[in-house]
């Protein structure tokens, strides 16, 4: 049973049983029980009703900000860091750490080449054997990575990272790389000041 059918049949019980009681008040012994029970019920369904209505408010609003266009996004992102093919993993690995980033894009002039991650830099360098300081990023990168066009959705990016698995998507419009988006910037983007929206609604709701 959906919740505003809930409310309404709390609703109805609760109100049935106020006026039943309100009739024979004085000639019942449990009147005063039915009652408080009537009350409840009622003050039940006004709860099912102001909940039903600040999850629909909170589904338009995340709803909204899912069909958010990427390319909106970009002037909150920093400058995107780059390397070139023949970077050595040691200044690679030294650079993600130094701007506390998870992934260097890979570029041959302006054309994007490959992607190398953290994940990258553990599984192809360090657990394969090879030493950080001798290897080209070239040699261990992932390799014309999966990108996207700056007018994917906020929801159709979170699906990708979602069920391909990627930690990051370079957005690219006509061969050249315009921002690279994580899995955590989208999170971010979505839950930004929730906090506070869910606080204006709950205000809202109650009549703050």
């Amino acid at each position: 049973m959906s919740a505003p059918k809930i409310a309404a049949l709390l609703g109805a019980v609760g109100f049935f049983g106020v006026v039943v009681v309100a009739i024979r008040l004085g000639e019942f012994p449990w009147a005063d029980y039915l009652l408080d029970a009537a009350f409840v019920c009622l003050g039940i369904a006004a709860v099912i009703i102001i909940l039903h209505f600040l999850i629909g408010l909170w589904k338009d609003f995340t709803g909204s900000k899912r069909r958010t266009p990427l390319d909106k996004l970009f002037n909150e992102r920093e400058t995107i860091h780059s390397v070139g093919p023949n970077t050595l993993v040691t200044e690679c690995v030294r650079t993600m750490s130094t701007k506390k980033i998870g992934a260097l894009i890979v570029l041959d002039g302006e054309r994007l080449v490959g992607i190398f991650t953290e994940r990258d830099a553990l599984n192809k360098v360090l657990a394969a054997g090879l030493e950080p300081g001798k290897t080209k990023v070239s040699e261990v990168m992932t390799k014309d990575p999966y990108s996207i066009p700056p007018t994917t959705t906020v929801g159709e990016a979170m699906e990708l990272v979602t069920k391909r698995r990627f930690r990051h998507l370079p957005i690219v419009k006509n061969g050249k790389v315009l921002a690279v988006v994580s899995s955590g910037d989208l999170t971010h983007w979505l839950v930004k000041d929730q906090m506070g929206e869910v606080q204006e609604l709950v205000d809202l709701a109650v009549g703050r």
